[in-house]
């Protein structure tokens, strides 16, 4: 009975995910054919995704010379998706709903477990200057 209810949760639960991401990890470094130093990557998921705002209150962080204000969101995937690390990145490629997200790149910060879970909650951050 409850695996029939957890299954009915999260399909309800990825039917509200309108959005696409590409979520993947820093490997290392290598050089583009100018000779720059870039990092390479090791794509983890692409697919479907939901961006949720937590709070409207952002934190402010000092870095060095520099200010910067961080918005802390979480993106939501089906639970499918295994094998994350905080640092990796969420990179949203499209959004039924909200046309400024495509192309917003956020870090994982939190990553959150559950027992009974609908949808795998990641908390990212993005830097928004």
């Amino acid at each position: 009975m409850l695996e029939a209810v957890l299954a009915q949760g999260r399909a309800a639960a990825e039917r509200l995910m309108a959005d696409q991401c590409l979520i993947r990890r820093a490997t290392g470094e290598g050089s583009d054919d100018d000779g720059n130093v870039v990092k390479t990557y090791e794509d983890l998921y692409a697919g479907k995704c939901r961006v949720q705002q937590t709070s409207a209150q952002a934190a402010q962080e000092d870095v060095g010379e520099d200010f910067q204000l961080m918005l802390r969101l979480e993106v939501h995937l089906p639970m499918s998706v295994t094998g994350l690390e905080a640092g990796d990145e969420v990179t949203i490629t499209a959004s039924a709903h909200d046309p400024d997200l495509p192309g917003r790149t956020f870090l994982v910060r939190d990553l959150f477990h559950k027992t009974h879970a609908t949808a795998r909650r990641v908390g990212v951050t993005e830097r928004t200057s």
